[in-house]
């Protein structure tokens, strides 16, 4: 019987010492990362006042446990002798049962704890999210604030339409040198013959001529007659005007003019047009007089940056006469501008005057503004050369 009751109790203390160590193992996982706050008696922020009642109660149990547990051999020795009581050994028994019962229930309030935690954690970020879908919301209806962003020009990109490949070998063809004496294209409403000697004009490094010019000129008054309301109402004096008007023998002369613009002969009224363009040509160098009725202004554009205060005083007098000419009014003009532009492209060499001169035309006919510089030289002379070949401006 003796030997029964020691096997049966040694079977009972095992079970329960394994069960204990294993507990403690689970409480240590748990409380690892405040290890080193409970050997300095500080509580951490997580654990609420039950959770550490429960865990001060685990160590006392423990504690308790350990008070009450003999050593191995008093336990052996005491049976051997018959002095151990049954009723002794059932209260220690029932004495582990308990504490184990006590840990586990500490071990689930331990377990509900960090549950409820968990639960805290998990509303916190339920309520960071929705904090967060507000300030977007927010975001979306506060107004924008306009940065103040580096302005980039954008080109108008009709007066830059590439030319096609075919385009290209029309032109190329046409600059052919034995093509010098050959008509490439005859103008039946000014009479003007283009050969290909004079088209030669338009390669890059060479001067433009008269004929080049003038075709150029009838070409953008037949585009503003095409589409009316897309450009504005202007007239194009040919280059022999000035030299007409202003004769280095006899000056000024109004009559020599007189009967260019009847309206007759133009087939509309010179005093409704909104721009009335003059080429100028000063022995080498070509420059553009404007006289602007919409602004109310004589202009004077000279790509080499000149001024010439006579011509804008001819044409002042003459716009006078004209007036008083073909509708017997007399105008006042002395609250008119006699500016010289100053904000335009210029030239960076010597021979594209001509060219310069013909781009002042053509964009201030669209109403544009001047948005090109010497670099579109090259790409206007070839576009010339393929409008007047197909004797249509675009």
């Amino acid at each position: 019987m003796g030997n029964f009751l020691s096997s049966r109790f040694s079977n009972v203390k095992r079970q329960d010492w394994d069960a204990l160590i294993h507990f403690k193992k689970e409480k240590e996982v748990i409380f690892v990362e405040d290890d080193e706050k409970e050997k300095k008696g500080v509580v951490t922020d997580d654990l609420n006042d039950e959770e550490v009642e429960i865990i001060e109660k685990g160590k006392n149990n423990v504690e308790e446990e350990r008070r009450f547990q003999p050593s191995s051999s008093s336990d052996v020795t005491e049976l051997n002798n018959g002095s151990l009581r049954m009723e002794s050994s059932l209260d220690m028994s029932s004495l582990r049962e308990i504490s184990y019962v006590q840990d586990v229930e500490a071990y689930k309030k331990l377990m509900e704890g960090a549950e409820r935690r968990n639960c805290n954690l998990k509303e916190i970020d339920f309520r960071i999210e929705l904090n967060e879908k507000r300030k977007a919301g927010l975001e979306i209806l506060r107004p924008e604030k306009k940065l103040e962003e580096e302005k980039v020009e954008v080109l108008p990109p009709e007066p830059f339409i590439p030319l096609t490949e075919e385009e290209m070998t029309l032109v190329s063809s046409a600059f052919s040198v034995k093509n010098g004496r050959k008509i490439l294209v005859s103008h039946q409403n000014s009479s003007i013959d283009i050969r290909g000697e004079v088209l030669q004009c338009l390669k890059p490094g060479a001067w433009l001529n008269d004929e080049v010019i003038n075709l150029y000129l009838e070409l953008l008054k037949e585009r503003e007659n095409r589409e009316p309301k897309k450009f504005l109402k202007c007239h194009f004096f040919n280059t022999f005007f000035y030299k007409k008007l202003v004769n280095p023998d006899n000056g000024y002369n109004y009559k020599a003019v007189k009967r260019w613009t009847s309206q007759r002969k133009l087939g509309y009224c010179l005093l409704d047009c909104d721009k009335i363009f003059v080429p100028i040509h000063k022995d080498i160098h070509w420059c553009l007089a404007v006289i602007n009725k919409k602004d109310q202004k004589f202009q004077y554009l000279d790509s080499l940056k000149g001024k010439d205060p006579y011509v804008l005083r001819a044409l002042a007098k003459y716009f006078v006469e004209e007036v008083k000419d073909k509708s017997g009014e007399n105008i006042d003009i002395s609250s008119w501008e006699q500016e010289y532009v100053e904000d335009l492209p210029a030239q960076e060499n010597g021979f594209d005057c001509g060219m310069f001169m013909l781009k002042y035309i053509d964009f201030y006919s669209r109403g544009l503004r001047l948005c090109f510089d010497q670099e579109h030289m090259p790409y206007f002379r070839l576009r010339t050369a393929k409008e007047i070949l197909s004797l249509r401006a675009d």
